[in-house]
């Protein structure tokens, strides 16, 4: 996916040439494949260019809470949660989720994160891009603890993470009382291996169902599954 000043969806646009991480292909398929419609409170965890938010104001009523650390990301969040349809639904916090759990009284029904993951790799010269995609400002065991927190009883939490990394995530949500509800494995097409996880976990979860979805059929034709999720939001479906 081109890393333009902007990119245009059907309902929306995202402005992002003041934010580090970019829309990728994996973040909108994390906002289209997340279950939105019947929640009335959403928690956007690193919300970047507040793509997710968006995503989820496009197909629910909720209210819709976006957290963003980078003062540069959080003013183009803001920005576009303004330009969009849905204004009244969206709120952008300058804050860490660490920050933000300590104080929070509110509980969310739905959490949604892609968050940083690389821990002691080489890190990107850009300082920005480097603290959007690395652990040392938010540890697995701060998001476990911070969603712990913040989701209700009933809610639930989805989290795109490199398969590699997904099960570093599962351990510390574990401790924090969040067991698994499905496990969605991603990849680039029936001949490849799954490269994302997107763990959906809560508090009252007993039973985890694994599901398979291929992005393409066969580059560049994507499959009916995503063209299916996608299909609200990209112009050229």
């Amino acid at each position: 996916m081109a890393k333009n000043s902007y990119f245009q969806f059907k309902q929306f646009r995202i402005e992002q040439g003041q934010c580090a991480m970019k829309v990728t292909t994996d973040a909108c398929l994390l906002g289209a494949i997340t279950e939105v419609e019947n929640t009335g409170s959403i928690l956007d965890i690193g919300a970047g260019t507040g793509l997710l938010s968006l995503m989820a104001a496009q197909r629910s009523q909720a209210n819709i809470t976006a957290v963003e650390l980078d003062p540069q990301a959080c003013q183009q969040a803001s920005e576009n949660f303004d330009n969009s349809p849905w204004p009244n639904q969206l709120t952008v916090i300058n804050s860490t989720i660490q920050d933000f759990a300590a104080t929070a009284t509110q509980r969310f029904d739905c959490i949604i994160c892609n968050p940083p993951f690389f821990h002691n790799c080489y890190k990107a010269s850009e300082k920005r891009r480097s603290q959007a995609r690395h652990t040392d400002t938010l540890t697995f065991e701060e998001l476990a603890s911070a969603i712990s927190k913040l989701l209700r009883d009933t809610g639930l939490a989805w989290v795109m993470l490199p398969v590699d990394f997904s099960h570093l995530f599962a351990e510390a949500a574990n401790r924090y009382g969040l067991k698994p509800n499905k496990i969605i494995s991603v990849r680039s097409s029936d001949q490849h291996k799954p490269h994302r996880h997107i763990t959906v976990i809560g508090k009252s979860c007993d039973v985890a169902i694994d599901e398979v979805l291929s992005i393409y059929k066969q580059h560049p034709q994507y499959s009916d599954g995503f063209s299916h999720l996608l299909n609200p939001y990209y112009l050229f479906f």
